[in-house]
C-alpha cells in the first residue's frame, strides 16, 4: 500500500486513541492479515479509506466515504466536529465509548502490561455528556483556520485575519473561530462571542508567533458547578489597561454572571494561558467550587480537576480502593492544590502531601484553613529528585499508604523507587495515562506489589482520554 491509496475495508475492532481497526489478507499468505487504523471509524463501518501512512506491519488512513454506518454511530451534535480537535468521539454513542475505554484499559494492563490476575470493576460513567468542564482555554489567533466549504466555495474569503476558539489539531499557530462548544456552558459560549465581536470592532492586533508582536493571547473561562462564581481571565502580551477596563465594564453589563475578570500577562514568547504577572480588573481573584463536602480556592493560574462532578467519584474510588479504617498514615504523592488530601482527611489519621509546585503548595495550604483541617501537611518536594531527603530531614513517620496521581508522563523513576524504599502496605495509583500507568506498575511487581484491582472513570466523554484508578498490596 501506498500514500493516497484508496482503500475499502470493514472496520473489525476499535484502538486506542480512537482509530478503528481494518485487518487485510496477504496476498501471498492470506492466514496474517495486514493492519490498517482508520481515523473516526468504528466497528461495524465499511468504509472507503484514503491512506496517509504505510509501514511494513500496518497502514494508517481516513475515512474518506461511509458506505454503510456502524450502529455505534450517532450524528455530531457539534458542527465543528472532525475539524475541531476537542471532541474526536462525539458521533458515536456514548455507552460505546465508554465500552471502548474499559476495554481500552483492560488490553493495556493485559497486552502491554503482561498483567494477569487482576480485577477489573466497570467503568465509572460521567453525570455529564456535555457541559462538564469547569475551564475552556481558547486561543486568539491572526491566522483563521478556513474551512474546506469556504475554500471550495470561490467567495471572497473575509475576517481571516482575526480568531478566536480552538487549535487545529497539531498546528499551534492555526486556530477555527468558533461559535459554538457543548463542553463548558451556554454562557461561555455567549462570552467567546462578545470578546470576539468586541476586540474586532476596536481593531486590536492579536500576538503573532512569527514576529511576536501584537496585543491578544487567550481567552481562559473558569466557572464553578456548585456556585454562581464564573472568571473571565484575558491573557495578553502587555498591559492596556484603558482597552481591558472598556472591555470588563461591557462585559459585566452584558453578563452580570461574572464574578471576575482578570489580565493575566505573558511576557513570554511561548504560546501558554499563564501569565508572569496579573492585574484583577472587576471582583475576586478566585473562584470557589466544591469536591463533596470540601470547598476549594480556585485562582488564575491553579490547577483543579476539569470535570467537577466527576472529581467527586473519581476520588472516592480511590478512598474505595484504600479501604481506610481511620487512623492511617498517608503519603500523598504529586498533591497539587491538595484535593485528594484534603478529600481523604476526614477518613485517615494524618497526610502528608508532596508537591513539587510552589505555588501550588501555597494554594492547598490556603484549602486546608478553608476546610479547617488540622491532619494535613504539605510538602514542597521535587518529586523529579528523591524525597527521601525530605522524608528524613523533616522526620516524616513511616506511611502505611500511599496515593498517587502524577501528571500524565507518570511516576519518574526516582519516585517509584522512594516508594520501594518506602514500602508502604497499600498503593493507590490515579492516572489519566493508563499507558505510564502501568509502566510504572510493573516496576512495582517486580518489586513485591502485587496488583489487586482497577477501575476506570471516564473523566472526558466524546474523547478517547481516561483515568484510571489500581490498587496495589505489598506481598
Amino acid at each position: 500500500m501506498k500514500r493516497n491509496d484508496l482503500i475499502e475495508v470493514i472496520i473489525e475492532n476499535y484502538a486506542y486513541e480512537g482509530k478503528g481497526i481494518a485487518k487485510i489478507p496477504l496476498k501471498d499468505k492470506p492466514e496474517k492479515k495486514f493492519v490498517v487504523f482508520v481515523n473516526r471509524a468504528y466497528p461495524g463501518d465499511r468504509v472507503k479509506a484514503r491512506i496517509y501512512k504505510s509501514k511494513k506491519s500496518y497502514a494508517e488512513a481516513n475515512v474518506d466515504e461511509v458506505l454503510e454506518s456502524s450502529e455505534l454511530r450517532r450524528e455530531a451534535r457539534c458542527k465543528y466536529f472532525g475539524v475541531c480537535g476537542g471532541c474526536k468521539q462525539q458521533d458515536m454513542k456514548y455507552d460505546a465509548q465508554l465500552k471502548f475505554k474499559e476495554q481500552q484499559v483492560v488490553d493495556i494492563f493485559e497486552r502491554m502490561g503482561q498483567l494477569k490476575d487482576f480485577e477489573t470493576l466497570p467503568i465509572l460513567p460521567s453525570e455529564r455528556e456535555y457541559y462538564y468542564r469547569n475551564k475552556m482555554e481558547f486561543s486568539f489567533a491572526d491566522m483563521r483556520w478556513l474551512t474546506e466549504d469556504e475554500i471550495k466555495s470561490g467567495d471572497k474569503i473575509v475576517d481571516k485575519n482575526f480568531a478566536l476558539g480552538l487549535h487545529i489539531p497539531k498546528m499551534f499557530d492555526r486556530v477555527l473561530d468558533i461559535d459554538e462548544c457543548y463542553l463548558q456552558s451556554e454562557i461561555s459560549k455567549e462570552i467567546v462571542n462578545f470578546t470576539r465581536d468586541f476586540f474586532k470592532s476596536r481593531n486590536t492586533t492579536i500576538y503573532s508567533t512569527k514576529t511576536h508582536t501584537g496585543f491578544l493571547r487567550n481567552l481562559v473561562i473558569k466557572q464553578s458547578h456548585h456556585s454562581n462564581d464564573l472568571m473571565v481571565n484575558l491573557v495578553t502580551s502587555v498591559e492596556n489597561d484603558d482597552l481591558i477596563k472598556e472591555y470588563t465594564k461591557e462585559l459585566t453589563r452584558k453578563f452580570p454572571q461574572v464574578t471576575s475578570v482578570i489580565n493575566n500577562i505573558n511576557l513570554k514568547k511561548a504560546q501558554v494561558a499563564v501569565g508572569d504577572y496579573e492585574k484583577l480588573h472587576f471582583g475576586n481573584s478566585h473562584i470557589y467550587d466544591f469536591i463533596g463536602e470540601y470547598k476549594f480556592k480556585v485562582s488564575a493560574n491553579s490547577f483543579f480537576q476539569t470535570n467537577t462532578l466527576q472529581a467527586k467519584n473519581l476520588y472516592q474510588t480511590a478512598v474505595d480502593f484504600a479501604d481506610f479504617k481511620g487512623d492511617e498514615i498517608v503519603y500523598d504523592l504529586y498533591s497539587g492544590a491538595g484535593t485528594i488530601s484534603i478529600f481523604i482527611s476526614g477518613k485517615v489519621g494524618k497526610v502528608y502531601a508532596f508537591e513539587n509546585v510552589e505555588d501550588a503548595v501555597k494554594d492547598a495550604d490556603e484549602n486546608k484553613i478553608i476546610n479547617s483541617i488540622k491532619n494535613v501537611e504539605f510538602v514542597n518536594a521535587d518529586l523529579n529528585k528523591s524525597v527521601m531527603p525530605v522524608i528524613h530531614n523533616f522526620k516524616l513517620p513511616h506511611p502505611d499508604i500511599i496515593v498517587a496521581d502524577p501528571p500524565r508522563g507518570g511516576m519518574n523513576p526516582k519516585t517509584v523507587k522512594d516508594i520501594l524504599q518506602i514500602n508502604p502496605k497499600k498503593i493507590v495509583y490515579v492516572s489519566c495515562n493508563p499507558t505510564t500507568q502501568v509502566r510504572d506498575i510493573k516496576l512495582l511487581i517486580e518489586n513485591g506489589y502485587k496488583l489487586i484491582k482497577i477501575r476506570p472513570v471516564d473523566m472526558f466523554p466524546q474523547t478517547y482520554h481516561i483515568e484510571n484508578v489500581a490498587l496495589l498490596i505489598k506481598e
